[in-house]
């Protein structure tokens, strides 16, 4: 990626040509908010590794606001050799979006919302469910924006105990963050390829019929260290461990 602080824009489809319009949400938000003029720069970024640095001609403020644009340069950001996918439990309030903005932030390629035992909030079926998996699938996008990431994570559908052991059985491995578990994650020997599951419990931890189930299953209950972590910021903090430890920072 290049060293660079323009904002950046998401588009469903990037420009094949020179020249492209940035139109809807995202141009109101950079005509109003950024306040973006003629002669800046901005990055669009199709959320899918594709990117397009460009400078902006003209703006077209107001509530159909646009953006003409000229394309400069054209990059793409493979994916990670080792992808990990976070494997967060709902919690109350607005800590789940802030593990999601911390996880999106820390290089997460994918967040699967799990509904573990201990769970307060249950996101049961329904408008209210819908709701705040929406709430995580726009922090995951803006936070993607502010960190300058070409991937977006997806965030899946909530699963229960069933969902979330059939995802450890088709991972290449799958660690489960527990404090009280004796091996380290830098004991563990951990994988080039495929992808990780990084299984994160709620407040009150995973529970040991839980940890029995997908130990079962093939995961590896391992701890961070010494320090107790918030479920908001224990994937977020599992990621630069495993940023260091494989070929993902690379």
């Amino acid at each position: 990626m290049p060293a660079t602080t323009t904002p950046v824009f998401l588009v469903e489809e990037l420009p094949a040509g020179s020249r492209a319009v940035l139109d809807g949400e995202e141009a109101r938000h950079a005509a109003t908010v950024r306040r973006m003029r003629p002669g800046e720069r901005l990055t669009l970024s199709d959320g899918a590794g594709g990117a397009a640095d460009c400078v902006v001609e003209s703006v077209r403020p107001g509530r159909d606001a646009a953006l003409d644009l000229v394309v400069e340069h054209r990059w793409s950001q493979p994916r990670p050799r080792l992808c990990v996918t976070v494997v967060q439990a709902l919690v109350k309030g607005d800590r789940g979006e802030l593990a999601v903005e911390l996880a999106t932030e820390a290089g997460a390629d994918a967040v699967l919302p799990w509904r573990a035992e201990r769970s307060v909030a249950k996101w049961e079926d329904g408008p209210r469910g819908a709701k705040a998996l929406a709430r995580w699938r726009n922090t995951a996008r803006a936070a993607a924006k502010q960190a300058r990431r070409t991937w977006v994570p997806p965030v899946a559908d909530p699963v229960g105990l069933a969902g979330l052991t059939a995802a450890v059985e088709r991972a290449s491995l799958t660690l489960v963050l527990e404090g009280s578990a004796e091996r380290r994650l830098t004991d563990v020997t951990l994988p080039e390829d495929g992808e990780l599951l990084l299984v994160v419990g709620p407040e009150g931890g995973v529970s040991d019929a839980e940890v029995e189930t997908l130990t079962a299953a093939g995961a590896v209950p391992v701890r961070l260290g010494a320090s107790v972590l918030r479920t908001s910021t224990a994937a977020a903090v599992g990621l630069g461990a495993l940023g260091a430890l494989t070929s993902r920072w690379a």
